[in-house]
């Protein structure tokens, strides 16, 4: 008999063995060797007589489970039943059939196969101690009789997509293309085999299924908007840019591929002539948008309500440029297309009428009701909430609850949890009758756009959890801090802006556990001036790339710590060179996806670059928590403005920079002069007190809504 044994007990590894196999059909039975050996020579043969009989018996693997009996017993049975096969059926399975004994599995070693198990065939008498660790991973089963109808590709399908849901990815890859080599596919096929290559971040992989599948399949959207987003957000912007024309030519009725055509920015730039570029094709573009955008028929509406479903213009607002102008001229558009589709909801709402001792209700409404940097700011305004003279309403639209939700439940009156169903949301808004509704961030979430743009309540607020206007026609105030904004700031704003004191928020004080870990463990040197570079990558803009440069000329001990830069690698190459530096000397590229790592990343540093033009927010604020000292530039806008703010509130200015060279010299003097570093550390820790947990922003909250509630 032909044994190529696929596990051969504990002696041989399982992994090792298993690749022996992968690109076989493997089909398993757990025969019970206890009972009589006459009863288990007719279910052998009934079960080897189905698998030859199948179309595609010579790509099948028969597996037997002999737990329960000797090898050597097992082969003695087999041998019998090939007998009597070759004698009464004319089969020789030793060339037709190709069969494994798995020998003496235990339960993790059985685990350890389901992921290449493709079925298993039910017998009359099984091994019940074997087959609950199989029940368990879910393996579908078929009766003798039932499988010689099951086609070849749907055994490789339900594996590959068992295995996709499990998130067991490199295996899943595998059955996609052996799948592929069976048959066509279909576009899920190319979806899903796509999704596992961008999970392992093996994105050339990722990016050829995906056009492997949009070859075949160029009506499938999903397809092509998977495609031009990534490629954005990988930096490949003009190969998105194609990919969005490509994708408007072969749908030409999907509004999503308008957008993307039209209003298609890099997430990173460059250089600085990018920017330029780049923003005279947004505005451009946006003017074609608005002039192609027709919402005369049923189907152009929903069409257009799909397409702002999905995106916004959130990239835009990195160039560092006045948006207001864009801003009012996209949300006019998507207030439009908001009415064309919901007329019901855009009508003026008149304040609801208050009767003795009514307390003022307030709904805030976000996607992001959970740990989230732009809305964790949030739980301060509800904490410290006047209760006698307010009520609240939360509206979680997102689905991703965590104990930050469970903490908004908490300081809530009524809490609302609706995902992603825009009409029902925005149904129970109105219901609810509110006085204000606040956004906490208008521009990160597009649903959340999409309800801004409508009237659900009579006053309609955003605050900066996106500190940009939003340009919505239909949004009343900006609420933002006074140490943030410059004086001329309502020019930046389509919204009425109101200043909160201070900061505008109430930031929770956050956790910081102790230093458990050392810089060795990350791979960095204990003699490394440390200078953290947290930001995500589109917050550093290409004219600011010298400064690097310039700090590690004067400091040759400088590490540049970037936690999601891998993307400014080739610029930070070339402005290094410029000084006569080789960049990989000088910076350091981490994956830190873990929070607790990202803290002690923060306890190992030395400073913190905070980025020009759009400076850190919920990373500074954790920074200050760390007593890592910083250093700013405040820009023009509010969005360049945080990390300044925090420090005034703090109390500890000496590390905010009036210009670029400023900025060089705090940072080299901070890497140079460790006691004086030692100080601004010392104060920052000393006047936590001052920024975290603020209510006095709180405060002006609350008088703000008396006194437009009053007004109305």
């Amino acid at each position: 008999m032909k044994q190529n044994n696929l596990i051969n007990t504990v002696q041989v590894s399982i992994s090792d063995a298993l690749t022996v196999k992968e690109g076989n059909i493997n089909i398993i039975i757990l025969p019970d060797w206890s009972q009589s050996e006459e009863g288990l020579i007719i279910e052998l043969e009934q079960v080897i007589k189905t698998v030859l009989n199948h179309s595609d018996s010579n790509q099948i693997t028969l597996l037997i489970n002999t737990n329960g009996i000797s090898e050597d017993d097992a082969n003695l049975v087999l041998s019998t039943v090939a007998m009597n096969l070759l004698l009464t059926e004319n089969f020789d399975i030793t060339v037709e059939c190709e069969i494994s004994l798995l020998g003496n599995l235990d339960e993790l070693e059985l685990r350890a196969i389901a992921p290449f198990l493709h079925g298993r065939i039910i017998l009359q008498h099984e091994n019940l101690d074997a087959l609950a660790s199989f029940i368990i991973e879910n393996i579908p089963a078929y009766q003798i009789g039932s499988f010689n109808n099951i086609h070849i590709e749907k055994l490789v399908f339900d594996l590959s997509s068992r295995l996709f849901q499990e998130g067991r990815w490199t295996e899943a890859i595998a059955q996609y293309q052996k799948l592929l080599e069976i048959q066509s596919g279909d576009a899920d096929i190319y979806y899903n085999l796509s999704y596992c290559y961008r999970q392992l971040n093996q994105l050339d992989e990722y990016f050829q299924t995906l056009q492997q599948g949009i070859k075949l399949y160029p009506q499938e959207g999903r397809l092509h908007f998977s495609l031009i987003i990534e490629l954005r957000r990988n930096g490949r912007i003009q190969e998105a840019i194609l990919s969005a024309e490509n994708a408007a030519k072969c749908l030409p009725n999907d509004y999503t591929f308008q957008i993307l055509k039209y209003l298609t920015v890099p997430s990173i730039y460059e250089n600085k002539e990018e920017i330029n570029f780049y923003r005279q094709r947004f505005i451009q573009g946006l003017q074609d948008l608005i002039q192609q955008t027709s919402l005369r028929t049923k189907e152009e509406q929903q069409s257009a309500l799909a397409g702002i479903g999905r995106l916004t213009n959130f990239y835009l607002s990195y160039q560092a440029q006045n948006d207001i102008d864009l801003q009012r001229q996209y949300g006019k558009l998507v207030h439009e297309i908001m009415a064309a589709n919901y007329p019901q909801w855009v009508v003026p709402l008149s304040m609801p009428k208050f009767q003795p001792n009514q307390k003022i209700r307030i709904g805030y409404a976000s996607h992001y009701l959970h740990s989230y940097s732009g809305t964790l700011w949030l739980t301060g305004w509800l904490r410290y909430c006047d209760r006698q003279n307010f009520e609240i309403y939360c509206y979680y639209t997102g689905n991703e609850p965590d104990p930050v939700t469970q903490q908004f439940q908490n300081y809530s009156d009524v809490f609302h949890h609706i995902p992603y169903n825009l009409s029902a949301a925005c149904e129970q808004i109105i219901a609810d009758k509110l006085h204000i509704l606040v956004f906490p961030e208008i521009g990160m979430d597009a649903q959340t756009m999409q309800m801004a743009g409508l009237r659900l309540a009579p006053l309609q607020c955003v605050a900066w959890g996106h500190p940009v206007t939003t340009g919505l026609p239909t949004i009343d105030y900006f609420l933002s801090s006074e140490l943030m904004e410059a004086e001329n700031a309502q020019e930046h704003y389509s919204e009425k802006l109101i200043r909160l004191p201070n900061i505008g928020v109430s930031y929770p004080k956050p956790y910081i556990p102790s230093v458990i870990k050392t810089r060795s463990d990350f791979g960095l040197g204990d003699d490394a001036v440390i200078y953290l570079c947290c930001q995500a990558p589109f917050k550093y803009l290409p004219q600011y790339d010298f400064i690097f440069a310039k700090i590690a000329r004067r400091l040759p001990e400088a590490k540049f710590v970037f936690l999601r830069g891998t993307l400014l690698e080739p610029r930070l190459k070339r402005a290094f060179a410029a000084v006569g530096l080789n960049s990989e000397d000088y910076c350091v590229f981490l994956n830190i996806p873990d929070r607790l790592d990202y803290l002690m990343i923060n306890l190992l540093s030395d400073v913190y670059l905070d980025t020009f033009t759009w400076s850190g927010g919920n990373t500074t604020l954790e920074a200050i928590a760390c007593n890592l000292p910083i250093v700013t530039c405040p820009g023009e806008f509010m969005r360049g403005r945080h990390s300044d703010s925090f420090l005034k509130m703090l109390g500890v200015t000496d590390t905010i920079a009036e210009n670029e060279t400023e900025y060089i010299e705090i940072a080299v003097k901070l890497g140079l002069d460790p006691a004086w570093r030692g100080t601004i550390a010392e104060r920052m820790s000393q006047n936590h007190d001052r920024l975290f947990d603020d209510k006095a922003c709180v405060e002006g909250l609350e008088a703000f809504y008396k006194e437009v509630c009053s007004k109305h």
